[in-house]
């Protein structure tokens, strides 16, 4: 479900919220502007100087991946690999160029590209690992604000705090702002550690899940391909791919070949019957 860490995220502010309620405690007194800017700007401006500007500048379009991707096609991928080995089997590999106009997926077409410019296969596999390695990087290095803040933000928490008591301290005789004061000390930590753990933590840890399912569909890919380069049976690429498969997809995949073949079966005996 691509909208799950949008929905975890909101359920546990849900939960946090209601568990104050229940309390006694108003909404409205974790609307602290000093603790807000602590934890905001010091979270923010620590980060910025260990990432750089150019990461900080991807964190929009990021939530927005962790918050709508969608998950990877490996039935359709495993699909159009095997009716490319299927094609491969009866025309050759060279009958391939002509589908490579109508292969969206740059990884797929690049890799085939290869195999029909007859790259050696152990070339093509070690361009493409590249590749797969080199996106890997690039998707960490993506997640890093989000690990970073997650890291910074309960500190900065206890920062705000300290601070905070700091000036309790300092106005010990006027025993009427001594509440508030506190309140806003605890507040920064609160709201650091909760930034940390219902927000920069689970962003991060979504990141990653969405590249390793990337680096798990180009694998899934290039051994595809290194099959279809090979002549393996499309039947066999299709076994070989199924490995990758969610078991529930797997289970499905084998119930319908399985029905494809005794269609098949009836077919032959009907037609030597007649």
């Amino acid at each position: 479900m691509k909208a799950a860490t949008a929905i975890g995220i909101g359920v546990a502010f849900g939960a946090l919220a209601l568990s104050s309620m229940m309390d006694g405690t108003s909404p409205a007194a974790f609307l602290n502007i000093t603790a807000l800017l602590i934890i905001l700007g010091g979270t923010g401006g620590v980060t910025l100087a260990s990432v750089g500007m150019p990461a900080m500048k991807r964190i929009p379009s990021l939530f927005k991946l962790a918050f709508s991707a969608e998950p990877p096609e490996l039935r359709a991928r495993l699909d159009l690999l095997v009716s490319l080995a299927d094609q491969a089997r009866r025309d050759g590999l060279l009958a391939l160029d002509a589908q490579l106009g109508e292969i969206e997926d740059p990884f797929t077409r690049n890799a085939l590209q290869l195999v029909v410019d007859g790259t050696d296969p152990e070339m093509v596999h070690a361009i493409m690992e590249a590749d797969v390695d080199g996106m890997a990087a690039r998707h960490a290095t993506a997640a890093a604000p989000f690990e970073k803040a997650g890291g910074f933000a309960p500190t900065m928490g206890i920062i705000g705090t300290v601070l905070g008591l700091v000036h309790v301290l300092q106005n010990l005789a006027a025993p009427s702002t001594l509440g508030p004061s506190i309140s806003t000390a605890f507040l920064a930590t609160l709201m650091g550690v909760g930034a940390a753990n219902v927000i920069f933590l689970p962003v991060a840890n979504r990141l990653k899940a969405i590249s390793a399912e990337e680096v798990e569909l180009r694998m899934m890919t290039l051994e595809g391909i290194l099959s279809i380069q090979a002549g393996d049976n499309p039947r066999l690429v299709a076994d070989k791919l199924s490995s990758y498969l969610p078991p529930a997809e797997r289970e499905a995949e084998e119930e319908h070949a399985g029905v494809s073949q005794g269609a098949r079966a009836s077919t032959q005996l009907q037609a030597e019957a007649a």
